[in-house]
């Protein structure tokens, strides 16, 4: 596996203010390629490009905090799913990416789910991770099913439907998405946004954004305050 990194940074630190508003601005434009072959996900790339500061902090706390999206998409049983009314009142990390991707989203479920399980667990039922497609066409309800236990946690919500939808409540938060694209050798390349966003339980609003090189123990660091409805 051959990781590019373009716009070389350090990792991101947490800020408020002007450089907050600088970095939605950025994180709108952050995109990551994911590259997976129709045939099995070898052979990928991930090209970095967002922006960054300092090594200190894991997370970004905003002081301009965003909606939560307005997504109503299929879970993994097919169901419908109403993302603000499901997660409301309830600590909730949101992340764009898809199970073809070689990488970077199987690393993000991972760090998570290592961080979620040092959790008490009461604190466990109470966090909500939700992954949403950007590859629709190829991640189901089905595959999201099969992937998501192995690369997060089986308590991890999948989500999936129609790409309009999912990249409209993608721009809710600031993040962006391309439809996925074939290329000649055959692989299959989708550019998303990779920073997870994280919401209070006590206003739903997403004040804290954590970076695609944030590691299993800066998330179990910080998600026991997420949960409460703090900033890191």
């Amino acid at each position: 596996m051959h990781i590019q990194k373009t716009g070389g940074r350090p990792r991101s630190g947490r800020r408020t203010g002007a450089l907050a508003a600088a970095l939605v601005a950025v994180s709108a434009l952050t995109l990551s390629a994911c590259g997976g072959g129709d045939k099995d996900t070898s052979g990928g790339s991930v090209a970095d490009v967002s922006g960054g500061a300092s090594a200190e902090k894991s997370a970004t706390v905003l002081d301009r905090p965003f909606e939560k999206p307005n997504l109503v998409l299929k879970d993994t049983q097919g169901r419908p799913y109403d993302l603000r009314e499901r997660t409301k009142g309830k600590p909730t990390l949101i992340y764009f990416g898809y199970t073809h991707c070689p990488d970077v989203c199987p690393l993000t479920m991972s760090n998570i789910a290592v961080a979620r399980k040092e959790l008490p667990k009461a604190d466990q039922d109470k966090l909500q991770v939700v992954f949403v497609t950007t590859d629709p066409e190829r991640d189901t309800s089905a595959e999201l099913a099969k992937w998501l236990p192995g690369a997060g946690d089986a308590s991890f919500t999948g989500l999936t439907g129609d790409f309009p939808t999912i990249q409209a409540g993608a721009r809710q938060i600031g993040i962006s998405i391309d439809p996925p694209k074939k290329e000649k050798d055959g692989s299959v390349v989708s550019m998303h946004g990779a920073q997870v966003i994280a919401f209070s339980p006590k206003t739903d609003q997403g004040y804290v954004i954590f970076d695609d090189d944030t590691t299993a123990e800066e998330y179990e660091k910080d998600l026991p305050k997420i949960i409460k409805g703090e900033n890191p």
